[in-house]
């Protein structure tokens, strides 16, 4: 290095600078823990990273953590940033969305009253109409801006594109609401192949071209069957899968696909859970290797469930 120049005679040299002020303070302690952690976290995430690179990943978000305002906006953003991070990495990410409040509010704005049976949306021809334009029209274009906020990544579509679901009557009572028939998975393949992300709505449509809202838990499971998905994960508005479902201690932290049946039969899962369970346990028994039940409105729940030894919620294995 050369050496400093000597003032000008007529500069008078600049007064030395306090002990104090020769350096900038040090960083305090816990920064240097948090930094650990952080580089903790991404050695922890590395095995996961390099197992599940390039396997497909089927996830649920459900219609309750969907919205129009305030924290419902952020929870999306968050999911958003979850899942380019996981396509990021070299996982194949598949989303599938319900959207019955907002169904609900849409039909509520109408003037249509709603009638439930069995916990089912009653829906005739007018109500279908809403739920493809509030499924189709609203929600899936929500999640796909989102997620592509980080780059021309998500590709919206319904089972009645390109045949992906093909679907039939449940029963007469219940109009137009169906059960999956077939699942034609080539157009979601095509996407993945070319490193997008599907985001399915879930409308299918029957051989003469009559649609059908079908249950989004249901869908998940037989997209992830038909995709022989490595993990098939449901991001839902509690911790997991209860043994009671009234006491939030008795979280089930690993269950068996033959667990899940038994909690059905015993009434252990019920309400909404139910479709969940049933899906879990069809999509294991066909070849799905893991499911996964969230809490959806926990800060980056997937992301610590897939990367992390701990994980959150329920696992369940065949």
């Amino acid at each position: 290095m050369a050496p400093a120049a000597a003032a000008p005679p007529d500069v008078a040299p600049a007064a030395a600078a306090p002990p104090s002020a020769a350096r900038p303070p040090a960083a305090p302690t816990p920064a240097v823990f948090d930094q650990r952690s952080a580089a903790s976290l991404l050695v922890e995430a590395l095995p996961y990273i390099r197992r599940f690179s390039g396997k497909v990943i089927v996830v649920k978000y459900g219609g309750n953590a969907l919205g129009g305002t305030g924290s419902e906006d952020q929870a999306l953003a968050s999911f958003a940033e979850d899942v380019v991070l996981v396509r990021s990495v070299g996982m194949l990410p598949v989303v599938v969305h319900g959207g019955g409040p907002q169904i609900g509010d849409m039909l509520r704005r109408l003037g249509k009253e709603a009638e439930f049976r069995g916990g089912l949306r009653v829906t005739d021809a007018d109500t279908l109409d809403v739920a493809r334009m509030v499924l189709v029209g609203k929600v899936n274009r929500d999640i796909v801006s989102a997620v592509n906020v980080h780059g021309a990544l998500a590709v919206g579509l319904s089972g009645e594109d390109a045949n992906l679901i093909t679907a039939s009557a449940r029963s007469a009572e219940l109009g137009y609401v169906g059960d999956v028939v077939e699942v034609d998975p080539t157009i979601l393949e095509r996407l993945l192949a070319q490193g997008l992300i599907p985001v399915v709505a879930t409308i299918g449509a029957d051989a003469g071209g009559q649609a059908y809202n079908i249950n989004a838990d249901t869908v998940a499971g037989a997209l992830a069957e038909a995709l022989s998905a490595e993990k098939l994960v449901y991001l839902t508005d509690v911790e997991g899968l209860r043994a009671d479902p009234a006491d939030p201690g008795s979280l089930v932290r690993r269950a068996s696909a033959a667990d899940l049946e038994a909690m059905v039969r015993a009434g252990s899962a019920s309400g909404g859970m139910v479709p969940k369970v049933e899906a879990c346990a069809r999509a294991l028994r066909g070849g799905v290797r893991r499911a996964h039940i969230l809490d959806g409105r926990v800060p980056h729940a997937l992301l610590v469930e897939l990367f992390t030894d701990g994980g959150v919620g329920t696992m369940v294995e065949p």
